[in-house]
């Protein structure tokens, strides 16, 4: 066994590759693909951004219903926040599943299996069963996590030389989906006669669709691939690394409160249902925006740490805002919020490459955070549950964000310092 210790790169070229590759200890690396035309890679584009769009209704469709799921199923809160949760535990628990599928049947063909499993556990939560419901929602949430891990690696594979362009195309359709979702769930939920399962179940057809045309691509192009001779140590023992992680999995906590709880706190506060549904989805889409313009900005910066600050600062004010602030102003802190919130979203993610030597080291800190990461963020909805159950409403739910808030400032001071994780590359 003879180590290996890549060379480090500087922090702008490391941050010029944003996407981690799942399949980066693949020997050889699967080669792009050699599309027949200029119109086969528009589809293939398409596709991915429109799988991309059906990884986030399950979460905020869930939200927008929240209230009638309630109310027609006895559902306690600490019920619900159970509910909001499950998604989130799937998404650390399911994320490390991601490479090794890809190693042994492709990327391709695991994303298409990705894509069906997720259109079934969608439509069983529209069946009406509260015990198909929560398991509808924890295969879907499976299904995420792999996704999640699978599109960047495809992305930054396929579109070599067109990764800023891909990148923001599927940055804003994950935003767009989850979006649509707090937007429509409700209107639909009328226009079908006032269920509230068929409206979550309807959110399958999207996946079902992306499935159809996503299958020629996934067997009828040939991807070889190999375990490579490679891994990773000390990762697990650096503090900068479990910074990182920690700092991914706190933001994580907010924005999954946000989408599991920021529609019912509204209707609480007296918003009509539509409407809270609009202020989620402007928040979302203003997610869009900072998901966008930080990595730019975060990369152009000595280190990343007043950066960080400032945005946990807008994200829990945002969230204060939706709470104590007048009705009349909610559009203002619905787009506070949002810019906090994907700002976040999108240095959690930059910070990881930032942070990382080479490439290898990337990969596997990506798997550390997003498993202990997601993990952790799943505890944030379940207190926003569990408090609501104990107090009868939400203004207690403020200390909840405050701490989190707090938590991740500190872990995002320690992450945004301009040095690498200690861990090494080992060649077998």
């Amino acid at each position: 066994m003879n180590q290996h210790i890549s060379p480090s790169s500087g922090p702008q070229d490391i941050a010029s590759e944003q996407l981690i590759d799942a399949e980066a200890d693949s020997v050889p690396q699967p080669r792009p693909p050699i599309f027949a035309s200029r119109a086969a890679k528009v589809l293939t584009g398409l596709s991915l951004v429109l799988i991309a769009f059906n990884l986030r209704p399950v979460f905020s469709s869930a939200s927008a219903l929240l209230p009638e799921i309630i109310e027609q199923t006895g559902l306690s809160s600490f019920g619900a926040g159970v509910l909001t949760t499950l998604p989130v535990v799937c998404l650390g628990v399911f994320a490390p599943l991601a490479p090794r599928l890809a190693q042994r049947i492709g990327a391709e063909r695991t994303l298409l299996a990705v894509l069906l499993l997720l259109a079934l556990g969608t439509a069983l939560r529209g069946f009406g069963s509260l015990p198909l419901l929560f398991f509808g929602t924890a295969l879907a949430g499976s299904c995420i996590a792999v996704g999640n891990v699978l599109l960047p690696g495809l992305v930054k594979r396929d579109f070599a030389s067109r990764t800023g362009m891909m990148t923001g195309l599927y940055t804003m359709a994950l935003c767009a989906g989850a979006a649509s979702a707090a937007g429509f769930t409700l209107p639909l939920q009328r226009l079908l006669g006032g269920s509230w399962s068929l409206p979550l179940g309807a959110w399958a057809l999207p996946a079902i669709l992306v499935a159809v045309i996503w299958f020629p691509h996934a067997f009828f192009r040939k991807v070889r691939t190999k375990h490579a001779g490679f891994r990773v140590e000390g990762l697990w023992r650096d503090r900068l690394a479990w910074q990182v992680t920690l700092f991914m999995g706190l933001q994580s906590a907010l924005a999954y409160c946000v989408f599991g709880w920021l529609s019912p706190i509204l209707r609480e506060r007296g918003l009509d249902g539509v409407t809270a549904g609009v202020v989620v989805s402007v928040s979302v889409m203003a997610q869009v925006c900072a998901c966008l313009l930080v990595p730019s900005i975060a990369v152009r910066c000595r280190d990343q740490r007043l950066l960080n600050i400032a945005l946990v600062a807008l994200a829990v004010t945002g969230l204060l805002g939706f709470l104590f602030a007048p009705l009349s102003t909610v559009w203002l802190w619905g787009v506070v919020q949002g810019l906090g919130q994907g700002g976040l979203i999108a240095i959690a993610m930059t910070i990881i490459v930032l942070r990382s030597p080479n490439a290898h080291v990337a990969s596997h800190l990506s798997g550390m955070a997003q498993c202990i990461g997601y993990t952790l963020a799943a505890t944030g909805p379940l207190l926003v549950g569990l408090v609501h159950s104990i107090t009868g409403n939400f203004a207690a739910t403020a200390v909840l964000f405050v701490l989190l808030g707090l938590g991740a400032a500190v872990f995002g001071w320690g992450a945004g310092r301009s040095i690498h994780v200690g861990a090494k590359t080992i060649e077998l």
